[in-house]
C-alpha cells in the first residue's frame, strides 16, 4: 500500500502542478492584455484629446496669451523656422492646460514633507522666464490680462525675474509670494540720465521721481541671503538725479505701514492702500492738498488670487486668496478720456482707437485674478482725467503698471492727469507738454524697471520721437519664434537699405539683462475695436539727448 501510494503521489503533484502553471500562464495573458488595453485605451484618450480638443489661447495661470499658430508667410523664406513653430505652438497649447499644470503642483505639494512650522516654510523657485507688465490684448470691455514675451526684454509692471527668482513664504492659506532682488548701488544710471535729460528739456516744469519698492523689501525672511536690500539702489538714484528734481521717499512711507496691508500676498504689485501712501508722499513733496481715505469709498474684490501663482507654480499661493480692497473718491467730479492701442509682439504700436470717455475705475468679480486692472482696466493706453480741482496744476505720469493704482488719489490734488504707459505712447512727449499746459512730470515705476536699461532708453526716445512714430525695439527679438524670420541675404540687404534698423540693434551684454517687474513684470496690453492705421517710423531719428550708458543688471542666484 505505501509503494503504490507512493507512486501515486508524485504523478498527482504533476497534474496539479501542471494545472498550476497552465492556470498563471492564463492569468499572466489576461494580465498582459489588460495592461495593453489600459495602456493603449490612455495613449489613444491622449490622442483624442490633444488632436481635436479645443486648445487654450490664454492660460488664466500663467495669465499670459499662449503660443498661436505661426502664419506661413512669415516663414517663406525660412521653413525651419515654420516647422519649429508649430511645434511651439503644438507643446504650448495642449487641451486642459491649467489643470495639469494644477495637478501637477498638487502632486509635488503633496509629496513635501517637512517638520518647519509654516511660517518658517520657505520655497525658492528659480526661472528664466521673463515676466512682463500686464499688457492686455484688449481694453477693459472685452478684458483678458497676459503676459506677452517681449522680443526687446522690456519690463513691464512684471520686470523680468529671470535669474532672480520667487521666493514663497510659509503655506496655505497665508503663503506670500515675493520676488528675490539683485540690484545694487550702482543700478539705475539709465533712470537718472533720463530724469535728468527730461528735467533739462522742461525747465518751467516740476519734475518728480516716485520708485515703488517690491514687497520683498519688507516681508523677505532673513534667512534667503540672495535678496539684496533695495535701500543702497535708491539712494544711488537720489544722489544722482539734478539738484531741481524731487525725490518722493516712497520707502520711508511704505515702511511707515508695514504692518498693514501695503502689498499683496499673491501680486507683484503693490496693494491700493500701498498706492496710497506713495501718493500721499507724492502730494505732500509737490505742497499739494490731499485727502485721507475717509473721502473714499472702499470696494472689496473677495477671493483675489494674483500674477505670483502663475510665476511661482506653487499651490500654496493658490490657496491663500485674499481680499483685494481698492477706494474710489467720493465726493468729486472727474472725467476720463481714453486713447487705446494695439500692438504688436515687439510693442510696436500698430493702430490706434480714441480718445473716447470711459470709467477710470472697472469693476471685477470676487475671485477674479484681473483686480489690479480695475485701474484703467489696461495698460495699453493714454488717459486724461479732468477733475473738478480748480488750482491750475496739471500733471503728466509716465509710468509702469505700479503707476496704475496712484492716479485715483490724486484727483483732489491735479485739476489735470494725464497718464502714459512706456511701452504704449507714440507722440513727441515734448509737442505733448506743451500742448497740455503740463506743470508737473512724475516718473512712477518698480525699482525692477528702475534697473531696467531698455525701458528708459525708450523713455528717453519720446523726447525726440516724431508724432505717430512706432518706437522700435532696442535689441533683437529674444524668441525665434515670435518674430520673421529673414535669410542672411536678406540681412546683408537691410545693412545696405535699412539705416533704421542698423542703428537700432545693440549687443545686449548680461549687464543689460534686466529683472523684471518681477516683472517681466506686466506686466503685469489692451487693444481697441476700431482702429486708425498708425504710419511706419522714420527710417531715422534724431539723437539729440544724452545717451545714457548701461548699468549691471539686477540678478540673484537661487536660494538653496
Amino acid at each position: 500500500m505505501m509503494d503504490t501510494q507512493a507512486s501515486v503521489n508524485p504523478a498527482s503533484e504533476i497534474g496539479i502542478n501542471e494545472k498550476s502553471s497552465s492556470e498563471i500562464a492564463a492569468n499572466q495573458k489576461g494580465a498582459n492584455l489588460m495592461y495593453l488595453s489600459f495602456t493603449g485605451g490612455f495613449f489613444i484618450a491622449l490622442f483624442v484629446i490633444f488632436i481635436f480638443f479645443p486648445r487654450p489661447t490664454f492660460s488664466e495661470l500663467e495669465k499670459r496669451d499662449l503660443e498661436s499658430f505661426p502664419d506661413f508667410e512669415e516663414y517663406r523664406d525660412n521653413p525651419a523656422g515654420y516647422t519649429e513653430g508649430i511645434s511651439n505652438w503644438f507643446s504650448n497649447t495642449q487641451p486642459f492646460r491649467d489643470d495639469f499644470l494644477t495637478l501637477s503642483m498638487n502632486l509635488r505639494n503633496v509629496m513635501k514633507y517637512s517638520f518647519r512650522d509654516d511660517e518658517d516654510v520657505i520655497s525658492f523657485v528659480a526661472t528664466a522666464d521673463e515676466i512682463i507688465d500686464a499688457a492686455p490684448e484688449e481694453v477693459y470691455d472685452d478684458f483678458a490680462e497676459t503676459e506677452e514675451h517681449d522680443a526687446d526684454n522690456l519690463i513691464a509692471e512684471n520686470a523680468k525675474i529671470g535669474n532672480s527668482g520667487v521666493v514663497v513664504a510659509g503655506t496655505a492659506p497665508n503663503a506670500r509670494a515675493m520676488m528675490a532682488y539683485g540690484g545694487g548701488a550702482e543700478s539705475g544710471n539709465v533712470y537718472i540720465s533720463t530724469v535728468n535729460n527730461y528735467a533739462a528739456a522742461f525747465p518751467n516744469a516740476n519734475i518728480f521721481v516716485v520708485i515703488a519698492n517690491t514687497s520683498g523689501e519688507f516681508y523677505m525672511p532673513s534667512k534667503v541671503t540672495r535678496n539684496k536690500p533695495q535701500t543702497p539702489t535708491l539712494q544711488h538714484v537720489k544722489e544722482g538725479i539734478a539738484p531741481r528734481v524731487k525725490y518722493v521717499d516712497v520707502h520711508a512711507a511704505l515702511d511707515a505701514h508695514k504692518a498693514e496691508d501695503i502689498f499683496s500676498r499673491t501680486d507683484h504689485h503693490w496693494a491700493p492702500l500701498g498706492a496710497y501712501y506713495a501718493a500721499k508722499a507724492f502730494a505732500q513733496t509737490a505742497n499739494l492738498p490731499f485727502k485721507n481715505l475717509d473721502s473714499y469709498d472702499k470696494h472689496v474684490i473677495h477671493g483675489y488670487v494674483g500674477s505670483m501663482y502663475g510665476y511661482s507654480k506653487d499651490i500654496n499661493v493658490k490657496n491663500s486668496p485674499e481680499d483685494f480692497i481698492y477706494y474710489t473718491p467720493n465726493n468729486i467730479d472727474y472725467k476720463a478720456s481714453f486713447i487705446t492701442y494695439k500692438a504688436n509682439e515687439k510693442f510696436q504700436i500698430t493702430s490706434t482707437h480714441g480718445p473716447y470717455e470711459s470709467e477710470f475705475f472697472k469693476t471685477f468679480k470676487d475671485g477674479n485674478g484681473n483686480a489690479y486692472c480695475t485701474f484703467m482696466g489696461t495698460d495699453q493706453c493714454t488717459v486724461h482725467v479732468k477733475t473738478a480741482t480748480e488750482n491750475g496744476r496739471r500733471l503728466l505720469i509716465i509710468k509702469d503698471s505700479y503707476g496704475n493704482a496712484v492716479p485715483g488719489y490724486l484727483f483732489y490734488s491735479f485739476s489735470d492727469i494725464h497718464i502714459v504707459d512706456f511701452r504704449y505712447f507714440n507722440r513727441n512727449i515734448k509737442k505733448y507738454v506743451t500742448e497740455n499746459g503740463i506743470t508737473d512730470i512724475a516718473f512712477i515705476f518698480g525699482i525692477f524697471n528702475v534697473c531696467n536699461s531698455n525701458t528708459f532708453n525708450r523713455v528717453n526716445r519720446f523726447l525726440n520721437l516724431e508724432d505717430g512714430q512706432t518706437v522700435a525695439p532696442l535689441t533683437a527679438p529674444a524668441s525665434a519664434t515670435n518674430e520673421k524670420k529673414v535669410s542672411s541675404n536678406e540681412k546683408d540687404k537691410e545693412k545696405e537699405n535699412d539705416v533704421q534698423k542698423i542703428s537700432e540693434k545693440k549687443v545686449t551684454t548680461e549687464e543689460e539683462k534686466v529683472v523684471p517687474t518681477e516683472t517681466k513684470e506686466t506686466q503685469e496690453q489692451p487693444e481697441a475695436k476700431p482702429e486708425t492705421p498708425v504710419q511706419d517710423a522714420p527710417k531715422k531719428e534724431p539723437a539729440k539727448t544724452e545717451p545714457a550708458k548701461t548699468e549691471p543688471t539686477p540678478q540673484t542666484s537661487p536660494e538653496e
